[in-house]
């Protein structure tokens, strides 16, 4: 039986096994192969690996990983989970193997809404995080798609350096207000609704109105649906939110004994929508990994452990463990702060993890 097993070979999951290799716990990822960041070009924001490619960024982890001889690398998923006598997973190799804990790392996908046109520039040309892109719109020509406030201030926070910015309403009104502070700062508006967008070999050329003329691009932000990549926390019965991202606490703990989970696929309470870039990531999983070990050592031995306590405790060995608790918060009053994951892109990885 493995002290662990994380599911997903993302940042997440692969920075967990490190740390868990990193103290001798037996350990099991597994990999499905399907990295969300897959489209985009470069990894940004990753100190030390600001615009490596994702790919080469994932090679890299595998070659690091390898040196730790009690972490083990498997291609597949997770195709049933039984939770006893710790874990029991049944792979889509035919494999079972046993866990004491699991790390759920799983990751999400985009789904994308439209306009035309959009998928086959996904990533490249057709993004939609600043932090991720916004750098390499330094000088050019940028649409943005949408009405909503958060779309609003996304135009206008890319004007500071995009050479040409057009909000793209798609048959939806703007108040004269809303107006009046976009040509302030040199924002264009067109308000006809987007028939589709054209380009070749991932490179944006055009936005193609129903009617009037075509709006000559090098890029255009879109707005993207992230979802869960699999269904192994629900069937789990982890407590989720109702955008769908696990919740877990400040140490990654699920509301299932011995389940934690890390990366995009999950957030804290008090966030608003998942922090979601590569190195955010990848630390969520160096959390979740010392949480899980220190758990084991809990209850290979006979004293409390440390970190259930609050930090006012005069003496945490001494104390009572509380429970987890779990509670949903209410919806934010502020619209920039809402559930929907489409208004803050700062929280959001484009084209999977291109930040």
């Amino acid at each position: 039986m493995f002290d662990a097993v994380i599911v997903g070979g993302g940042p997440a999951g692969l920075a967990a096994a490190l740390t868990l290799g990193r103290v001798h716990r037996q350990v099991l990822v597994i990999d499905a192969g399907q990295g969300r960041n897959a489209p985009a070009a470069q990894v940004h924001n990753f100190l030390t690996r600001d615009g490596t490619p994702p790919a080469e960024l994932r090679a890299l982890a595998h070659a690091e990983l390898a040196a730790y001889p009690t972490v083990r690398m498997a291609t597949g998923t997770v195709v049933r989970a039984l939770d006893g006598e710790g874990f029991r997973l049944e792979l889509s190799t035919g494999e079972s193997v046993g866990a004491r804990r699991l790390v759920l790392a799983t990751g999400l996908a985009d789904d994308l809404p439209g306009p035309r046109g959009v998928a086959e520039l996904w990533g490249r040309t057709a993004v939609h995080c600043p932090y991720c892109h916004g750098y390499e719109c330094t000088g050019r020509r940028v649409a943005v798609l949408g009405a909503e406030l958060s779309r609003v201030r996304l135009a206008l926070h890319l004007s500071r350096f995009a050479a040409d910015v057009v909000l793209c309403t798609d048959g939806h009104p703007l108040s004269a207000d809303v107006r009046a502070i976009l040509e302030t700062s040199g924002v264009g508006v067109r308000c006809e609704p987007v028939a589709r967008l054209e380009g070749a070999d991932g490179l944006l050329e055009q936005v193609v109105f129903e009617s009037g003329p075509s709006l000559a691009r090098d890029v255009v932000f879109v707005v993207n649906v992230p979802r869960q990549r699999s269904d192994l926390a629900a069937r789990l019965g982890c407590a989720v939110f109702d955008d769908g991202c696990v919740e877990v606490d400040d140490l990654g703990r699920t509301s299932v004994r011995g389940v934690y989970a890390a990366g995009d696929m999950a957030r804290r309470a008090g966030m608003p929508v998942p922090m979601a870039a590569v190195i955010a990531a990848a630390a969520s999983g160096t959390i979740a990994a010392a949480a899980l070990d220190q758990d084991l050592l809990t209850t290979d031995h006979p004293l409390p452990s440390p970190s259930s306590h609050a930090p006012s405790s005069p003496d945490p060995l001494l104390q009572e463990t509380p429970p987890l608790s779990f509670s949903h918060t209410p919806a934010s009053p502020d619209p920039l702060l809402d559930g929907s994951r489409e208004t803050s892109p700062l929280f959001s990885r484009e084209g999977g993890q291109g930040a």
